[in-house]
């Protein structure tokens, strides 16, 4: 027999598990959470940019055509929704604050504090309008809309609101100011001539009265060269309009049925409006704006008198006829240009340079339209005499009302 023995056979490998501890998938969790929370937090202010982009596009586009419209359109009623739909944008409501005076609380941290005041309660003080006039975002208003203010807000016809306001410049004497925002997308108004402007066209006047947010009004041009109709105003040269002005539409524009700004509606005569109002005419408020907005000063021709209209009681006192044109020379400034002319308190000046006198706004007018250090000859009456004197024409010192 033969003994045979089988040889084991090799057993098959044994499968190696390993086993591996895993940390729990917190932190992708928390990256979901964290972003899920920063959409929820940006929706709203992505929706707001997407109203306000609506708004702002849809306004641009009905003023684009509206503009269009107008140059084809005749000069009738009919195109004033046209009027009305091509200047809205470029028209902005002025809030302004300042503290020390009663009115309504408003925060400080609500505010923009460009003007440099300190961290403290402060007062509504007034609502004006303005216009914007170019596409770096300077607005034209009144200067009384925003004297004696610390802080301004603008608000824009899109609804965007605009706390970080700069006064670019501005200049009393004639009652104009220039603020400008940091803003993008902006629909400048057009200038318009105000010398083309005659008495019976008709205009339109928009802006915030009493707060109400682009109002339109409508009249015609009454009259032209108004002067010494607002007190207090040393230049004054307006058109005078019947379209309803009231308390806060002060600064906003008085356009015409182009839609172009033919003046900056500024006062009314009264406590609210009677049918006239008053407008610093666009080629006056042009050549100011400009300058202000170079940063530069308005120097004005200056003379050094105070002077008045010649009434009854005045012209028989001085022995003249009450009917005699010309500005009353009341007083003299030491060391001024009248002073150093010869001007004495009692001359009735009638005529400066080329330009008639009828009365004290005139004068004004002609005074400060002259270069400095130029010489102008100024025809007065003396106790019935007629001289004529040579004034070398100074600059209105600062501060000087």
């Amino acid at each position: 027999m033969n003994d045979s023995t089988e040889s084991p056979q090799p057993s098959e490998p044994r499968p190696v598990y390993v086993i591996r501890e895993t940390a729990p998938r917190r932190s992708s969790g928390l990256f979901w959470v964290l972003l899920f929370l920063l959409v929820l937090l940006a929706i709203p202010y992505l929706v707001q940019r997407i109203t306000y982009g609506v708004a702002r596009g849809r306004e641009a586009a009905r003023a684009e055509v509206a503009r269009e419209l107008l140059d084809e359109l005749p000069d009738e009623g009919g195109v004033y929704p046209w009027v009305a739909k091509a200047i809205e944008p470029s028209v902005v409501g002025i809030d302004t604050i300042s503290n020390g005076q009663a009115g309504v609380a408003v925060p400080a941290d609500e505010w923009s504090h460009m003007f440099r005041v300190p961290q403290q309660p402060y007062f509504l003080q007034g609502k004006g309008s303005g216009v914007i006039v170019d596409a770096e975002g300077h607005i034209v208003t009144n200067a009384h809309v925003i004297r004696g203010a610390v802080a301004a807000r603008v608000k824009l016809s899109d609804g965007r609101t605009f706390n970080d306001v700069k006064v670019v410049g501005a200049d009393s004497p004639s009652d104009l100011a220039v603020l400008k925002i940091d803003a993008t997308d902006l629909t400048p108004a057009p200038w318009g001539d105000s010398d083309a402007v005659d008495v019976g066209d008709p205009v339109l006047a928009v802006g915030n009265p009493f707060g109400l947010e682009r109002t339109v009004t409508a009249g015609i041009i009454s009259a032209k060269n108004r002067k010494q109709v607002v007190p207090g105003l040393d230049y004054q040269n307006f058109l005078q309009t019947d379209a309803a002005v009231n308390p806060g539409n002060s600064g906003g524009p008085l356009v015409n049925l182009k839609g172009q700004v033919v003046g900056i509606n500024t006062a009314i005569h009264g406590a609210s409006y009677q049918g006239i109002s008053f407008a610093i005419p666009s080629n006056m408020a042009r050549d100011i704006v400009d300058k202000l907005k170079t940063g530069g000063q308005i120097a004005r021709g200056w003379l050094g008198v105070s002077i008045t209209e010649l009434t009854g009681p005045l012209a028989k006192q001085l022995g003249i006829e009450s009917d005699t044109p010309g500005a009353v020379v009341t007083h003299i400034l030491p060391n001024s240009p009248a002073a150093a002319a010869g001007i004495e308190p009692g001359d009735i000046i009638v005529q400066w340079a080329d330009t008639p006198i009828a009365g004290p706004g005139e004068l004004g007018m002609a005074a400060a339209g002259t270069p400095i250090g130029s010489t102008a000859k100024v025809i007065v009456l003396r106790k019935g005499k007629r001289l004529e004197l040579d004034v070398k024409v100074g600059q209105r010192p600062d501060g000087l009302r």
